[in-house]
């Protein structure tokens, strides 16, 4: 397998890494990718410069690793259509004079816009930050949501904290969905255990990011761009 030289430029090493990529390697991390990419990230000028670079080596990789790939279009039309869903949930809820009903309904409606709306603020938080993405995917069994790759040389290009924040907006966003469907309760027949339901169902996922996210996921991407922007901040 190829490593990194420790005395190797940036030129020879993104060389080697793609080299290798394109002869079908794809595990990144054993590349020296992401090492690589740690030092590039310290430069605003380095960023910029390497990111094509970087965008080639890192599609090219994903798209030979993960197969079950979609459009985003067709991604984001789904979870607009999901969300839709919720709110027509939440509509029979307030208007049903069945408890069982209005409580299956509204519990419907935080599960369901707690995985809708994750994918759609990471989209809007990366366009806001002009970072393209390629395609939803899916690689794992949990959480249930699709993931959003990142087009990595506007990812590179934008600024750290801008990172940070679109990787925040998806967690963020699938915890506060499932309290806005219980901000209805009261408007509704539905019995207390629904709402019981809702706020354990929200404790289980902040429970969850505590635990998994913070060491695997958005909260350790988050944290990982908040470094980068702590550490050219205290070169300027």
């Amino acid at each position: 397998m190829n490593v990194p030289a420790p005395d190797e430029d940036f030129q020879d090493a993104f060389a080697r890494i793609e080299a290798a990529v394109a002869e079908g390697e794809t595990d990144l991390a054993a590349l020296g990718f992401w090492r690589l990419l740690s030092k590039v990230k310290r430069d605003p000028v380095l960023s910029s410069h390497w990111a094509d670079a970087a965008g080639r080596i890192d599609r090219v990789a994903f798209e030979s690793r993960v197969r079950l790939r979609f459009p985003i279009w067709f991604g984001n039309a789904v979870l607009v259509g999901a969300t839709a869903a919720g709110v027509a949930a939440v509509i029979i809820a307030v208007q049903t004079t069945s408890p069982t009903v209005a409580g299956l309904a509204l519990v419907f409606a935080a599960a369901d816009w707690s995985a809708s709306v994750h994918g759609l603020a990471h989209w809007l938080a990366g366009r806001a930050a002009r970072i393209r993405f390629t395609s939803y995917f899916f690689d794992r069994p949990f959480p249930p949501t699709p993931g959003l790759k990142s087009d990595y040389a506007t990812y590179l290009r934008a600024s750290p904290e801008a990172r940070a924040w679109m990787h925040a907006s998806g967690a963020i966003a699938s915890k506060i969905a499932p309290l806005a469907a219980l901000a209805f309760w009261p408007a509704t027949v539905a019995p207390v255990w629904a709402a019981l339901v809702i706020a354990a169902y929200t404790l289980v996922l902040i429970v969850f990011d505590v635990v998994y996210s913070i060491r695997y996921s958005d909260w350790k991407k988050v944290r990982r761009e908040l470094r980068v922007a702590r550490g050219r901040a205290a070169s300027r």
